[in-house]
């Protein structure tokens, strides 16, 4: 009778533990799923933000400078509307307590693919060019070359990561409970995980750490320059330290901890803790956020153009709110429109820095 007492408590005993964990992963599994969504809302508003500016021509912004920034954009976005759908809706439908399929072998490709920063290195080497060969700019960066270069920063890391969307193939590919995202079990493969780290993530840090740097350096010679014939305009001259330097902090505070856990897990086999394998994961897609700050809205020229875009809005959808909010008429927002948009492709078709004219001027 003891005994049979026994075993029944001890039995409740593992199902209220059982019960206890499950709650407990339901309530990280909200908390999850809810900053995925805030992340991923963020990233794709503010990219449509960015969109609708840059889809017409910019002041101070060349012609190839906004293809790269659509690329870089366009990129962002994905975050938004590509690696966060596919994630929570792989994650809702089904019970992944076996292995992994076809499915998630599709999905981690994505994933590994949006999260390519070529993009990222492309405009960087646009900057360098603009800056320190600013005369053989329009030779150095044609249409085509242009364009060759965002081609390739799009269709290359497909071709490095393609092996992880082929089931059974060389590297595994499992759900993880912990950042509810299909990733490839690196420990499977390391020499092919090593080599995706030492293709894609260190040569674009390389470029996008020494182009920055130097425009940085050019900028500063030039602020310093400047200082000696205006100090009364002093405070205006910090443009660099205000873009370049947030933009590569950000880049390596994003990225660093997702690439050191990708090397943890390859070399020894083992998983980081939960709630750091959830950050380090999601992180990177904060950086298409902060990208938005950082090349977007700190330039004068590109808030300027989105107040102008916002004005066209609201006279479109609601006439009477915009003019009590204060907007200008539809004729006289066409005809500043028209102006801005000449004037915009006179100084596109002159001006070889783009954008990274800001960061060695006054303005």
């Amino acid at each position: 009778m003891y005994t049979t007492l026994n075993l029944s408590t001890s039995s409740d005993s593992n199902l209220s533990d059982l019960d206890s964990q499950k709650l407990q992963e339901l309530s990280h599994r909200s908390v999850k799923v809810s900053a995925i969504i805030v992340l991923g809302v963020m990233v794709t508003l503010g990219n449509i933000a960015v969109l609708l500016a840059i889809t017409s021509s910019v002041a101070g912004w060349s012609r190839n400078s906004r293809y790269f920034l659509l690329s870089l954009t366009a990129a962002d976005s994905a975050f938004g509307l590509l690696v966060m759908p596919l994630n929570l809706w792989v994650s809702l439908l089904k019970d992944y307590t076996e292995g992994p399929d076809a499915l998630c072998h599709v999905v981690a490709f994505c994933n590994a693919t949006v999260y390519s920063t070529y993009t990222l290195a492309t405009i960087s080497l646009e900057r360098y060019i603009a800056v320190f060969y600013p005369l053989q700019y329009s030779s150095l960066l044609t249409r085509k070359r242009t364009l060759f270069l965002i081609a390739f920063a799009w269709c290359f890391p497909p071709i490095l990561l393609s092996p992880i969307s082929v089931p059974d193939g060389i590297i595994e590919v499992q759900f993880s409970t912990a950042s509810l995202v299909c990733n490839p079990s690196y420990s499977t493969n390391v020499g092919y995980s090593l080599s995706l780290t030492c293709l894609i993530f260190f040569p674009c840090s390389i470029i996008m750490t020494f182009a920055n740097f130097k425009v940085w350096c050019a900028a500063k010679r030039q602020r310093l320059k400047l200082r000696k014939y205006d100090r009364a305009r002093r405070s205006r001259l910090n443009v660099p330290s205000r873009v370049l330097l947030p933009v590569m902090a950000a880049y390596y505070t994003c990225w660093t901890p997702c690439m050191a856990a990708i090397i943890y897990n390859a070399v020894t086999g083992s998983s980081v803790p939960e709630w750091v394998e959830f950050v380090v994961v999601w992180l990177p897609t904060s950086n298409g956020f902060l990208n938005c700050i950082f090349y977007f809205w700190i330039s004068r020229s590109f808030r300027k153009k989105f107040y102008l875009v916002l004005q066209k809005l609201a006279l479109a959808l609601c006439p009477e709110l915009a003019g009590t909010i204060g907007c200008c008429t539809t004729s006289k927002t066409q005809f500043v429109s028209g102006v801005l948009d000449n004037n915009n492709s006179v100084h596109g078709r002159s001006s070889s820095v783009s954008s990274t004219c800001t960061l060695l001027s006054l303005a």
